[in-house]
This record gives C-alpha cells, structure tokens and sequence, in this order.
C-alpha cells in the first residue's frame, strides 16, 4: 500500500487514502504539478462538503441523537474495513448496507442537503446527505473550487517564475498548464451511475483548524458545531486549543436510478486529556 497523500490545509496536514503513486521523492516537474494538483482537488472536495450552510444557507442540526451518530460510525467503519487498501470500491457483499446508509434520511425523516451534528466534550460527528440535484449541484462547486485554486496558482507561478527562463521553472510552468482535471471522471461519477458501483473514499488530517474548519468554510460559529465545551477560546486561542484529528468519509452510489452521496467527518481534540 502506497503512503497517503500529505497536504497542508488550514493549519493541518491533510491526507488521502490511499496514495496512486509510489512514495518516492517528488523531483520532477510532472510530480510538482500532479502534487499541487492533488492539494486543490482536495482542498476543493473539502470546501464543497461544508460550504453549504455559508453559500446556499443549508441547515445546520446539532441535535443528532448519540445513537443514530454511533450506528452511522460504526456502518461507515464497516464499511471502510471492507474496502481494500488499493481501490475505492466497495465489494459486492456490503452493496445493501451501503445503500441503507445512502437510504437513511427517508427512513429516519432526515433532510438531504442539511448537516447533521453530535456533538460530546472533545468529539464531534457531521453527517450530510446528497440526492438527485443536490449531486449535480456538489460536483459543479468541487469543479469551480479547483479550477479556481489552479488558476490563481498558475498565474502566480507565472508571476515569479516566468522571467527567469530556466528550464527547470519553464518545464514547471509547463507542467501546471497541461493540467486538466475532471472532478467527476476523477471521483468515478460514471462508472457509479452506470455499472452500480458503491464507491467509499477518504480524507485525513491529523491536525486541522478547527475555527477555520467551521467558521470560514461553514460560515458557523465554532461553539454551534463543537459545542461550548470543547470550542476554543474567543481571544488568544492557541495553535493546539485550535487543533483537531480531522478524517472525512465520503460515500457515493446510486438507488433507485437516483444518484445519492453520504458525507461523514469524525473529529476529535488532539489535546491530550480528551
């Protein structure tokens, strides 16, 4: 199994699981770009997921009971634990538990669209459904967000180094403008919609800003998710006060000839004594 895919964002380091390429050390300028690339396609994902409460003003519930928040962990985990190492998709024999995940808010009388919070000192569990449109609407936001971020890099890296005419700087500029990401050919849109697939892949940030996380991405206060116990000081919040184990599970199929996609964040203080 290959090492994931380090990323700094927000304070933290992000990771994807599992990593496509071998572990070796990134030298080349193919490999620069294809990193950077790999940074805002998961910089991206992760602004897609939470933004929608500060964009589209999508509900935020913090009253998710504890047990629908463990049964919806632990079939997650499974879920994850039956996947393997090398691939995304989900085998045949748990295709029915992870349509029952995808089914859950019609069977529990939950929105689509909205988050869903648990939240105990510490810890805390999101949760968001996709259906139908919501789906189109996500992948529309994850392809804005990276072509956006690589836009504004490529003209910066034009800006600094365009005028020295190195081949190294010219081969790097070169490789930047000869990437051409499709969000939804890289996250197996078609092959779900039309072969049936389940497909499960994940992000991982040992440490992430908690207060960047809820405020500038979901545009909510950081006591309304974490909750007053575990929310970090108004003024003078240090680096670890901020810190949170990050991992977002992302869950994607089609019921019913309907497209549907579950989004689960686990997060836990780093700090010890939690």
């Amino acid at each position: 199994m290959g090492r994931r895919a380090q990323i700094d964002y927000g304070g933290g380091i992000m990771y994807e699981e599992p990593e496509e390429r071998p572990a070796d050390r990134v030298t080349s300028a193919a490999d620069r770009a294809r990193t950077k690339s790999d940074e805002f396609r998961m910089h991206a994902e992760l602004a897609a997921v939470f933004e929608a409460h500060r964009k589209f003003e999508v509900g935020i519930h913090t009253n998710l009971p504890a047990d629908l928040a463990r049964e919806i962990q632990r079939t997650v985990g499974r879920l994850e634990k039956a996947r393997s190492a090398e691939s995304p998709l989900l085998p045949e024999a748990v295709k029915a538990e992870a349509a029952g995940l995808l089914n859950m808010p019609e069977g529990k009388g939950l929105e689509t669209n909205d988050y869903y919070i648990h939240h105990r000192p510490g810890e805390v569990m999101i949760v968001r459904w996709l259906r139908g449109e919501e789906v189109e609407t996500y992948y529309g936001r994850l392809q804005a967000h990276f072509d956006a971020a690589l836009e504004g890099y490529r003209d910066d890296e034009r800006s600094a180094l365009g005028w020295k005419q190195d081949p190294t700087s010219a081969a790097y500029l070169e490789a930047l403008e000869k990437i051409d990401v499709k969000m939804a050919e890289r996250y197996l849109r078609e092959p779900i919609r039309q072969h049936g697939l389940f497909v499960m892949s994940t992000q991982v940030a040992d440490e992430i800003n908690i207060a960047y996380l809820c405020e500038d991405i979901m545009g909510a206060s950081t006591e309304r998710v974490v909750g007053e116990a575990s929310a970090p000081p108004m003024d003078g919040a240090t680096e670890q006060d901020l810190a949170w184990f990050f991992k977002l599970f992302s869950l994607r199929g089609v019921r019913e000839g309907v497209e549907e996609m579950c989004f689960f964040a686990y997060l836990q203080k780093t700090e010890e004594g939690w």
